[in-house]
């Protein structure tokens, strides 16, 4: 048993102690259909108060389509100094390809910014050196239903590159999995997995030097706040980076944790102290 998070009201209880939050996108600011209007309120408050906001996000594609549709959901510029995505960092893995075939998993065209300027040639799996998912075709779909593909690709020894560690995200008022649920299965199954985003180390090196770049000086990490509300990715990459953690509970922990109703804080303690990380506090949704 862990003890208990701190009670806060919001991010305003915390500013003081951090001079850069690096925040989670999806589950965090938006769900997929909109944004979360407490969640915008709060970065830019935190903005106009002194503070350095880097968005830092396992979205599948380059950062530049994130700003794209972080505009369409009225996510103002003002919210973030900078964004880091796991597109970014899978870009690089894809890149030691350059001339080679890859088998692409995941929508048909949503991802195609991933491989702009890469020298790589999408093709079927019986000729693809490496496979790169994205996400599942279709939100309708879950891992298992890859099953047989996954054995094809299994038998040529093909390595699997996962643009999206994220297992599920919340989508309006309903859960969807995506690319880390297929990694999964692929490890799973004996196939080698490459994943690029959070929890892994690199990104995250990305997203500090992004915040120190916006505030213009060095950074202490003690005084860096990552917020999110995945334990697998959110809370185990900061632990493994060295940052204090506030842990956004109403996305897709809510109901295992009942985030809008009666929250137990020992319930959050314990649901996050597998990953290692420091807990500064917890709320339902971001808010100032």
């Amino acid at each position: 048993m862990t003890s208990h998070p701190a009670s806060i009201s919001g991010l305003s209880d915390l500013a003081g102690r951090y001079d850069a939050v690096l925040s989670d996108v999806w589950g965090v600011i938006h769900n997929g259909v909109s944004a979360f209007p407490s969640a915008v309120d709060a970065l830019v408050k935190y903005r106009e108060a002194g503070g350095t906001a880097v968005l830092i996000t396992n979205a599948p594609r380059p950062s530049g389509p994130i700003v794209d549709m972080l505009d369409r959901l009225g996510v103002p510029r003002s919210a973030y100094d900078a964004i880091v995505s796991s597109g970014d960092a899978t870009r690089a893995m894809i890149a030691r390809y350059q001339g080679r075939p890859i088998h692409h998993v995941g929508p048909a065209t949503e991802d195609d910014a991933l491989y702009e300027g890469l020298d790589v040639r999408r093709t079927n799996a019986d000729e693809a050196e490496v496979v790169v998912v994205t996400d599942l075709d279709d939100d309708t779909h879950t891992p298992e239903m890859y099953r047989e593909r996954a054995e094809h690709w299994l038998a040529r020894k093909l390595p699997m590159i996962c643009a999206n560690p994220d297992r599920v995200v919340e989508h309006g008022d309903r859960l969807i999995y995506c690319g880390g649920a297929l990694g999964d299965l692929y490890e799973a199954m004996g196939g080698i997995v490459h994943m690029a985003g959070k929890p892994y180390r690199p990104i995250y090196e990305e997203a500090f030097r992004l915040a120190e770049q916006a505030a213009g000086r060095p950074l202490d990490k003690s005084r860096v706040l990552a917020i999110g509300d995945s334990v697998r990715t959110d809370a185990t990459g900061a632990a493994q980076f060295g940052l204090d953690l506030l842990f956004i509970t109403g996305s897709i922990h809510a109901a295992e944790l009942d985030a809008f109703g009666s929250p137990d804080p020992q319930l959050i303690a314990d649901l996050v102290a597998p990953s290692g990380a420091r807990l500064a506090g917890f709320l339902p949704r971001l808010t100032w």
